[in-house]
């Protein structure tokens, strides 16, 4: 049996190459949308992509399962469980085959064996693996967003992200019976789960990249909860909250994701021109490192650096419907081409142009002020303070607020500013708190 795993750090996402070598089939599990990544590791390796699924219906990036079935011809294994409300709708239409508890399939000599798992999602399926060229029992099971490293995957994106009123508690209750069903599993057994730490789909798992059931069964905080009313308790308390784009990324991967068929290079745009956007309202992302941009700016950018937030901070500001223009380091296309990649794991692909280093010189020339953000201690911000010379807000999570926050100062997460913007103090220099500068 082959085996690869793919990690995406900017989206803290993995997804499994599992292949057989005697009869040349592989499968992909839960692929991101850069599915040439997955072409050029089975054709390394002699195999063919003929199956391709998914444990769920994604919410925090766009699901590569049918761009990866257009492109090679596998055939698409998916859910048909959850209810009406929460099934693939394109899978029929696609060709896929449906899938159900206790149900089982074969890629060349490796048996996969399907488990409904629900919580995180009502329709969400898990997948033990044997290799039955050598074994009669399975050695590992595919756990998606189920059962992390560490954690378990949030029960409430429905209700926050997808806007299902009153859906966290049920779904936090149908995630303790599937834990139930966890425990009955071998110990011996790997999990290969579908995200590591960084990721809002939990609240606190591992950046170890494997477990064991047996592991977890010990270790997972889920599973030290004596009953079921102190788990959903304690499972839909202190979650992040879930990025604007959630909600944008379940109705994609429900009804069907575009067919990408490769990144559209935007054309470049004379750094001149840049002033006359600003003025017609057009959304410009300065996507320079932040040292470069809190030294100097151009008003009126978002900054957005290119590092690995950039993906989920694009989905909390970007419209979907709205087209936008990205400024990037230095004259290469280079990380014109990472930025633009990284947009496209969420389905931002309404870049309408670009600008270089040149943009940044351009909007000097004619004497026009750049903008500048400048660091403070906590000891100048005290001073500051009892000067009555700032007023402060804290643009960190809710979560992050509630554990422990500066006296008398305000809490507005920096997704929702925007929606909050009268709500910001103002007649006084501002300064920002956050958790990471």
């Amino acid at each position: 049996m082959f085996f690869q795993r793919f990690y995406d750090e900017t989206l803290a996402q993995t997804s499994y190459l599992i292949g057989c070598a005697a009869t040349g089939e592989a499968m992909v599990i839960d692929p991101n949308r850069d599915v040439a990544q997955y072409v050029r590791a089975a054709e390394a390796e002699g195999l063919r992509i003929t199956h391709v699924t998914e444990t769920h219906i994604h919410a925090d990036f766009l699901s590569g399962t049918r761009e990866l079935a257009h492109l090679t011809g596998a055939v698409m294994y998916l859910s048909d469980e959850g209810g009406p409300g929460w099934q693939y709708a394109f899978a029929k239409q696609g060709g896929a085959v449906l899938l159900h508890d206790m149900d089982h399939f074969m890629v060349g000599n490796i048996r996969f064996d399907v488990l409904h798992t629900p919580g995180h999602t009502p329709e969400h399926i898990s997948f033990m693996v044997t290799d039955t060229a050598g074994a009669t029992g399975p050695m590992g099971i595919v756990t998606g967003d189920f059962v992390f490293v560490g954690d378990v995957g949030r029960p409430d994106l429905l209700e926050k992200a997808a806007k299902v009123a009153g859906s966290a508690d049920g779904a936090a209750r149908a995630l303790w019976k599937s834990l139930e069903r966890f425990r009955t599993l071998p110990d011996h057994l790997q999990v290969w789960p579908g995200h590591g730490a960084g990721s809002a789909c939990g609240k606190g798992m591992s950046a170890v990249p494997q477990s064991t059931v047996g592991y977890e069964k010990l270790f997972n905080w889920a599973f030290g909860a004596a009953t079921e009313d102190e788990f959903v308790a304690q499972v839909l308390a202190g979650q992040p909250e879930p990025p604007r784009y959630f909600a944008e990324m379940k109705r994609l991967n429900r009804d069907g994701p575009p067919i990408l068929d490769g990144l559209r290079e935007p054309p470049r745009i004379e750094g001149s021109r840049l002033q006359e956007l600003l003025a017609a309202g057009a959304t410009v992302v300065d996507a320079r490192p932040s040292e470069a941009f809190t030294a100097r700016h151009i008003p009126g950018t978002i900054h957005i650096p290119l590092d690995r937030s950039f993906t989920t901070w694009a989905g909390w500001l970007l419209s979907y419907t709205e087209p936008f223009y990205l400024l990037v380091s230095g004259d290469s296309p280079e990380r014109l081409h990472e930025a633009l990649r990284d947009l496209a794991m969420i389905g931002l692909d309404g870049a309408a142009g670009w600008f270089g280093s040149d943009a940044i010189a351009a909007w000097g020339k004619d004497g026009r002020a750049y903008g500048n953000t400048a660091l403070i201690t906590p000891e100048e911000l005290a001073h500051r303070q009892q000067r009555d010379e700032v007023a402060v807000l804290d643009v960190r999570g809710q979560a992050e607020w509630e554990v422990g926050r500066l006296p008398g100062v305000g809490n507005i997460p920096l997704g929702y500013l925007l929606d909050r913007i009268e709500d910001v103090p103002a007649g006084r220099p501002l300064v920002l708190q956050c958790a990471s500068g």
